[in-house]
């Protein structure tokens, strides 16, 4: 082989030097699946060596066709980032800018997905909410229903048993449950940060309560998983073998968009939150209780003094079900009112509703 050529690596030997930096679980994950990486791109170009030490960061010189070379799993971000393929030779900067996208962001990204140091690249929240909008429509409108059709495709749903029919109603029940997850994020998450990035901090969201309970929405995949791979008999193995394939991808793939959002998403977001709350605790204004809640908690509290279920409130406001929960935990937690019949009370002393609505019951 030229020496001028990139060699490739032990995997293993890769591993020791690469994977200690990933978190425990998501990045590390796929790093250590499916990519062999280089110990150097080490390509011709106008007789100069370019050269990737794979124990730096990616740099906004660097060009991103080394960066591919690098990791090409890079591929799913550039496109989640919008960033038009093409690009040549161009360096990272020069291709960013070229598509509108920040430039650090995109290299906190990048580098956390290849396992090297992303701290030197503060993400913009706005370029990473987009980003990450960007991967929940994957999941919903593409990888999910792709996935779906496999799986119908590869079980046998004439089973007189009708275990077929139960493994695809648990699919969709793993389908429902992440997209209740995703949605909560894109009508919840999001526009609370985007709020306080103009300064809004009485809001409707608790981000610090969010960041503590945010987990990944993996189990039901990987008990699907597990169930094909070791107890469900069929002879479309070939077919099985693709579901498993995508299955495993996928689950991968929703870890490291956990570890994105745990590594660079919230951090900031929190941080914001108390620097924006310290700033509010200053002033000496105190505020009325009516005050804490945001327009769409005092529209969630006028129907739960109604009497109206989680489910009803759901469907009257065009909201996920796990929203409203939600949002009916954060009116519990600013109010320290924890009876339906106090919230009522509550509701009526502040005029979110009349008592003669709550008689009409």
């Amino acid at each position: 082989m030229n020496s001028q050529n990139a060699k490739l690596i032990n995997l293993d030997e890769t591993n020791k030097h690469t994977d200690s930096k990933l978190p425990e679980y998501g990045v590390q994950a796929l790093s250590g699946y499916c990519r062999c990486r280089l110990k150097c791109v080490n390509l011709q170009s106008n007789n100069h060596a370019i050269m990737i030490d794979r124990h730096s960061s990616y740099r906004p010189t660097d060009s991103m066709r080394d960066l591919l070379r690098d990791n090409n799993l890079l591929l799913f971000a550039i496109s989640r980032f919008g960033i038009r393929f093409g690009f040549g030779d161009a360096s990272v900067k020069d291709t960013c800018e070229q598509n509108g996208v920040d430039t650090a962001t995109f290299l906190a990204v990048a580098n956390l997905l290849s396992g090297r140091e992303h701290e030197s690249y503060p993400a913009a929240m706005p370029s990473l909410i987009s980003y990450l909008k960007a991967t929940h429509t994957y999941y919903l409108e593409t990888a999910l229903p792709s996935l779906r059709h496999k799986v119908i495709s590869s079980i046998n749903t004439a089973d007189s048993n009708d275990v077929s029919m139960l493994i695809v109603k648990m699919f969709d029940d793993y389908v429902a449950e992440l997209r209740d997850h995703l949605d909560e994020e894109n009508d919840s998450l999001f526009p609370y940060i985007m709020g306080m990035l103009d300064g809004r901090v009485d809001r409707e969201f608790d981000v610090r309560s969010f960041s503590t309970d945010h987990s990944p929405v993996t189990e039901k995949l990987q008990d699907l998983k597990d169930i094909f791979i070791y107890h469900y008999p069929t002879g479309h193995s070939a077919l099985l073998g693709a579901v498993l394939f995508d299955i495993i991808n996928l689950e991968r793939d929703l870890m490291t968009h956990f570890e994105i959002e745990n590594h660079l998403l919230l951090p900031a977001a929190v941080e914001l939150d108390d620097s924006l709350r310290q700033a509010s605790a200053s002033a000496p204004r105190q505020e009325q209780p009516i005050e804490l809640l945001g327009e769409r908690e005092k529209e969630i509290l006028k129907h739960i003094a109604l009497g109206a279920s989680n489910k009803e409130i759901a469907d009257k406001l065009c909201l996920s079900v796990h929203t409203v929960a939600t949002h009916r935990k954060n009116i519990i937690s600013k109010l320290q009112i924890h009876s339906a019949a106090g919230l009522t009370i509550f509701a009526i002393l502040h005029n979110i509703i009349d008592i003669s609505e709550v008689e009409q019951r």
